[in-house]
């Protein structure tokens, strides 16, 4: 899994009274989500949670193959939605948004890497890699540990644990 830390530190809040990391508030908004996301047939690409004015921002961004429609992101709203007041997950006022990744989804799981073999993207690192933190080119071969880059002149192999970001570029 990429570096799932911005900041090096997981903010903390209370939920229920009890002082807990966001990490651990996501981690159970993923598993209420799960028996939706496979009943929809769909795969969870990332859940954002964080402060946004007076309220906090639930962001659920869904896939599928061949993309996702508006209806299946209204779906997934309502049910996660109805699952979240019955679960009682969430005691603070927040503001749910379900959405498609984009053209320029993030990469953050090796598979995505492997789905899209082929497309160009864009890898910032967390360390130093042939005098350099980032990189654009196509995605190639992808091992157990290691992503191949290839730009025009160069192929790089950048080892999945020091990505930073991942995103697929828009190609015209």
């Amino acid at each position: 899994m990429l570096n799932p830390s911005r900041s090096g530190l997981d903010p903390l809040f209370y939920l229920k009274g009890t002082m807990i990391s966001e990490k651990t508030v996501i981690e159970k908004i993923e598993e209420s989500l799960m028996p939706i996301i496979r009943d929809g047939g769909l795969e969870l690409v990332e859940v954002e949670f964080r402060p946004s004015g007076k309220r906090w921002l639930l962001r659920i961004f869904i896939d599928k193959e061949g993309g996702v429609t508006i209806e299946d992101c209204a779906w997934v709203s309502r049910e996660l939605g109805m699952v979240l007041d019955v679960e009682d997950v969430i005691d603070h006022p927040y503001r749910l948004e379900v959405s498609s990744p984009g053209l320029t989804r993030k990469l953050t799981k090796r598979e995505d890497f492997v789905r899209y073999i082929g497309k160009r993207c864009k890898i910032i690192t967390t360390e130093t890699i042939a005098g350099r933190n980032e990189f654009r080119g196509d995605i190639g071969n992808v091992t157990g540990d290691g992503v191949e880059i290839s730009e025009k002149i160069d192929t790089f192999t950048i080892p999945i644990c020091a990505i930073k970001r991942a995103h697929l570029e828009f190609e015209i």
